[in-house]
């Protein structure tokens, strides 16, 4: 899964992104408001962990612009405020949860994993288009009821591109999909031609029929059309 934490607190950010990159996850960082716009602005994630108070801004604030743009992330709420008045204006304003500081890290990654499947897949285990279908416990891509083996990354592409069919996902939308902030270590974006290739070869040998489309100058797209 990709993260976003806004988080003001160093050690607290810090200790979080260790965590959650330690199960597997990608994650990208931000310690202040405007730093938060801005990824937000950038990137789409599958769970945003917002502190509510930050120096330059308010973390409902976020909330209200999340509304607006009718972004699907799910979102968690880390605070240390604890009267009930704040629990109920977060959630009404659309966040999926509320912890209050301190927690255990086990308990927010169990907390993540419930958020983004109920938003992902409805609740289910599993998303399925057409002949794929994807296991998001088993973290397995199968086609036609057979298992493709892929590595870590290609199965990160695979559920981001299937998750976001449709829509056309740039190179570095990728890249940093996969990477996280990371990415900007790169010298080019050319190297998500290959992990595409490989993973269109794996699932087409399997018996799918080839949904990536590239986009001239752009990118990719995943649909029948």
């Amino acid at each position: 899964m990709k993260i976003l934490i806004i988080e003001d607190e160093p050690g607290l950010q810090r200790s979080i992104a260790q965590y959650l990159l330690s199960q597997g996850n990608i994650c990208s960082q931000a310690s202040n408001y405007s730093e938060a716009l801005g990824r937000l602005g950038a990137y789409d994630y599958d769970c945003i962990l917002l502190d509510l108070t930050l120096p330059d801004g308010e973390g409902l604030q976020i909330l209200n612009y999340l509304k607006r743009m009718n972004r699907t992330e799910g979102v968690i709420i880390i605070s240390a405020r604890n009267s009930i008045d704040q629990k109920i204006e977060g959630l009404s304003l659309g966040a999926d949860d509320y912890l209050i500081k301190p927690f255990h890290l086990s308990e927010l990654n169990a907390r993540i994993l419930a958020v983004v499947r109920r938003k992902s897949a409805h609740g289910e285990r599993h998303i399925e288009f057409n002949e794929i279908r994807i296991d998001l416990d088993a973290k397995e891509v199968l086609v036609n009821g057979k298992v493709v083996h892929m590595t870590k990354k290609e199965f990160d592409l695979v559920l981001y591109f299937v998750s976001n069919k449709g829509k056309v996902i740039s190179k570095s939308a990728a890249v940093e999909h996969i990477w996280g902030d990371d990415s900007d270590m790169a010298d080019s974006f050319d190297f998500i031609y290959t992990h595409i290739r490989n993973i269109r070869k794996k699932l087409t040998d399997a018996g799918s029929r080839d949904y990536f489309q590239s986009v001239y100058g752009i990118g990719y797209k995943f649909t029948e059309v």
